[in-house]
């Protein structure tokens, strides 16, 4: 779960203390980029069918990947 005293922002506000603009270390602005670059990955491969581990393992096997 996000917690926004973790992300290490500042705010700009308005003459009226209206919180208008984020102001964050650069580093994770692009950490949140990638993350949501992964969550959307993930939602548009939601309908994909599945293979079991074990299969997955015999594949990398195969393939050379990995060893016993």
């Amino acid at each position: 779960m996000l917690n926004m005293t973790n992300l290490n922002v500042q705010y700009i506000t308005d003459e009226g203390s209206q919180k208008k603009a984020v102001v964050m270390p650069i580093e994770r602005f692009y950490q949140l980029l990638e993350d949501i670059n992964d969550l959307a990955i993930i939602a548009e491969r939601k309908e994909e069918p599945t293979i079991p581990h074990q299969q997955v393992r015999d594949i990398l096997k195969s393939d050379g990947v990995i060893s016993d």
